[in-house]
């Protein structure tokens, strides 16, 4: 196939041919990116709104009612598959819209989630999202594969703490309201962390009623961050 773009002179190197005697040219024109099964990339978006910007300050998060398996009826965060020709952060923005009507909001990479069992559907690789917005200047409508859309009060709890050599444990109880529909959702997130030089933090869902896939892990890793700066 030929180049994924067309300005490959940065990737030239020395400018020599290889073992094969093969320019950059021949080499990408020979090159099948699809010899090997490779991993789906998607994003998730985090999207917080508050009415105080303290850590007690009434905190929402936007979910979306999924319309599909898997995890049909269960509430997850906006998101979706990347575009061949898109950046990240786009994609982030792109199905933030599609799903809720939400737009042109700032967007920080806070994680990326990867672990074999997350989708059933394929190998799926997550890059996640945080945003902050007041509630009250965006208009939510459910679209695209979203049978939903609605904002949920955040409740994060901590439930026990647990040294175990080098490792904490700490188990979260995560409970996501709308009093509208009278809805209550939930799950019981484990986050495992390591400190020294070199720092080992992992977020992992325990149980979970009704939240999609590991959200809920995502939920609190964006809001313990927001935590940590409003603190």
């Amino acid at each position: 196939m030929t180049a994924f773009f067309k300005e490959i002179e940065p990737f030239r190197g020395n400018g020599n041919e290889n073992e094969k005697g093969q320019t950059l040219e021949e080499f990408l024109e020979e090159y099948d990116p699809y010899k090997y099964k490779n991993p789906c990339v998607t994003t998730d978006a985090v999207i917080f709104s508050c009415k105080r910007k303290e850590v007690d300050g009434e905190w929402k998060v936007l979910m979306v009612k999924r319309r599909n398996h898997p995890s049909i009826g269960w509430w997850a965060l906006p998101g979706g598959f990347i575009e061949l020709h898109e950046n990240l952060e786009d994609t982030a923005r792109r199905e933030l819209t599609e799903e809720t009507g939400v737009a042109d909001l700032p967007m920080e990479q806070f994680a990326v989630y990867g672990n074999v069992d997350r989708d059933p559907r394929a190998r799926i690789i997550t890059s996640a999202y945080l945003s902050v917005v007041n509630e009250g200047q965006v208009k939510v409508r459910a679209g695209d594969d979203a049978a939903d859309a609605r904002w949920m009060q955040l409740h994060c709890r901590t439930e026990s703490v647990k040294e175990d050599g080098e490792w904490k444990e700490t188990i979260y109880r995560l409970t996501l309201e709308n009093k509208e529909t009278d809805l209550t959702i939930s799950a019981a997130v484990e986050k495992r962390e390591r400190s020294g030089l070199v720092r080992e933090t992992y977020y992992k869902v325990k149980e979970s009623d009704r939240i999609a896939c590991d959200h809920a892990a995502l939920i609190v890793q964006a809001w313990k961050l927001m935590e940590s700066r409003l603190a």
